[in-house]
């Protein structure tokens, strides 16, 4: 159900070679989530780096959203980057398994396109 991958660097560099690496396989970053910086804003102490992004692919977007817009619950894509025993991880909750969860096995083979974009999205982020 997830794609979780170990890499090299701080929060940030991985963060800016994530961004760099969706833009190289045609996804645009829509959002971003600081949420040490948010949760620590609304006075949450929060200790530990964890950056969210929100990526997406326009036209697979459209595609999805055109077979049943119910499934807007689970776009954008997120890939989340974060520390956890002294590394830095990325990881991805996996397309295809939340296109299992909602049922719609019509849109499986496009839900198995976007996860191969994005887990190599994430594996050329972890060089």
């Amino acid at each position: 159900m997830l794609y979780v991958r170990e890499a090299h660097g701080s929060v940030e560099e991985v963060t800016k070679k994530l961004e760099a690496a969706a833009t190289a396989n045609k996804f645009g970053v829509l959002g971003f989530h600081d949420l040490q910086q948010t949760m620590n804003a609304k006075g949450v102490e929060f200790g530990r780096e964890c950056r969210i992004l929100e990526v997406c692919n326009p036209g697979q977007a459209k595609d999805v959203l055109e077979a049943d817009l119910v499934l807007s619950n689970v776009l954008p894509c997120r890939i989340s980057v974060y520390e956890t025993a002294g590394k830095v991880e990325i990881s991805m909750l996996k397309p295809t398994a939340v296109m299992a969860l909602i049922r719609r096995p019509g849109l499986q083979h496009l839900a198995q396109e976007v996860e191969d974009t994005m887990i190599r999205i994430i594996d050329a982020a972890c060089r």
